[in-house]
Formats: C-alpha cells, structure tokens, sequence
C-alpha cells in the first residue's frame, strides 16, 4: 500500500501561481502512476492529470498548458505546478496512486485546499 501526503494548497489571487507536493511512502513513485484528480464544491471529482510510471504524463484540457506534473525520484514526491490560476480552478485537489498492474486508484491522500480569488 502506497501512503501519500498532499501539501502546498493556499489561496491566491486569479493567475497567480502555487506548486502542490505529494509526498510517498510505501513504494517508489517511479514503479507507480501518479494522478492529481480535484473536487469543487458541489461538483464531483475530476481528473488534472497524471504522470506514468515511465514519466509519461497526460493532463485534462481544462489545465492544459497551465498545470505541469513532475516527479522527484530522489524525495519520492510527485509535483503540481499550477501556473495562471483561474477562480474555478478552487478545488481540494488529491493526489491518488496505482500500481502497473492495478486498473484503479486504491491510494489517495488527504487532500489539500485551492482557493483562487478573482
């Protein structure tokens, strides 16, 4: 089981910038996939993006071009950069893992809070 810890939520003004970390224990973040997935309130939880065991990564088009994930091997901790940050970018965002051989997210963190004010 893959143990992770979000942290670096904040409240920003509109395009502004914040980097969420998320902090692994358990099992190497290069032998997994990482995922940033948010919810709103009200809303259900949506995808961000995510980053591949082999470094691959893929984000939803709502953050295309905005948002970066990266990976330090060293800390064992997968990275959200969000750049030009839009009121309705405000979400807790979670980061979720999974093994290669598993077709679900079974390891989330706790969550940590977005607010970006227009």
């Amino acid at each position: 089981q893959v143990q992770l810890v979000e942290s670096g939520g904040g409240l920003v003004q509109a395009g502004g910038s914040l980097r969420l970390s998320c902090a692994a224990s358990g099992r190497t973040v290069s032998s997994i996939t990482v995922a940033w997935f948010r919810q709103a309130p009200g809303k259900e939880r949506e995808f961000v993006g995510t980053i591949w065991n082999s470094g691959s990564r893929l984000y939803a088009d709502p953050v295309k071009g905005r948002f970066t994930i990266s990976r330090d091997n060293a800390k064992n901790a997968v990275y959200l950069q969000m750049n030009s940050l839009k009121p309705e970018d405000t979400a807790v965002y979670y980061c979720a893992a999974r093994r290669i051989s598993e077709s679900q997210y079974n390891s989330w963190g706790q969550g940590t809070q977005v607010t970006v004010s227009s």
